[in-house]
């Protein structure tokens, strides 16, 4: 069994354990409890925070791809080029025009592999940030509304819309977004 797997289990057992003291304390407890559904997968496309996120990480990589396309278009011309002069060019002319697209090439494929980690990096960074946020606002929520449980989507195989609290928790980040963003 792979450790991934391994995980998997451990998760599953803690959440059937979880939802089996869950029901023991609902049968035990004299008023029913509150139970809300929040699709996680919703808000993380639609919270602002991540919605801002992306735009800053578009912003930050705006320069650096157009440079990118810029090399592409050079290394393209440069392919014409020698497709054009190849049968009149000599024999040091068309090596030195191998050799700079070879070194063009190198060069883009060496950009594409770095700002693709760095862009993974950055992104996974942002989601962090968002998920705190994100995660932060749903345990508010449920405090102030009174909610003994909210489960989230992952873990979920059906929720009714009356216990889906998703709107509710993406109206609440756009508010606290609203307030940060303001002047």
């Amino acid at each position: 069994m792979t450790q991934a797997a391994r995980a998997r289990s451990r998760i599953c057992a803690l959440l059937l354990g979880a939802s089996m003291l869950a029901g023991q304390a609902v049968a035990q407890a004299p008023s029913p409890s509150r139970v809300g559904y929040v699709d996680m997968k919703r808000l993380l496309d639609n919270a602002p925070q991540v919605i801002a996120g992306r735009q800053k990480l578009e912003r930050e990589f705006t320069a650096r791809d157009a440079a990118l396309k810029t090399d592409e278009k050079r290394a393209a011309d440069l392919r014409e080029r020698q497709k054009k002069e190849a049968p009149t060019a000599t024999k040091t002319g068309a090596d030195s025009l191998q050799r700079e697209l070879d070194a063009l090439d190198r060069s883009i494929k060496r950009t594409r592999e770095t700002m693709a980690t760095e862009l993974k990096t950055r992104s996974n960074q942002e989601l962090d940030r968002s998920w705190r946020d994100i995660n932060d606002a749903v345990v508010e929520f449920a405090r102030e509304q009174g909610y003994d449980m909210i489960v989230a989507s992952g873990s979920v195989v059906y929720a009714s819309a009356k216990v889906d609290v998703t709107e509710q928790i993406l109206d609440r980040l756009k508010r606290t977004s609203a307030k940060a963003t303001a002047p």
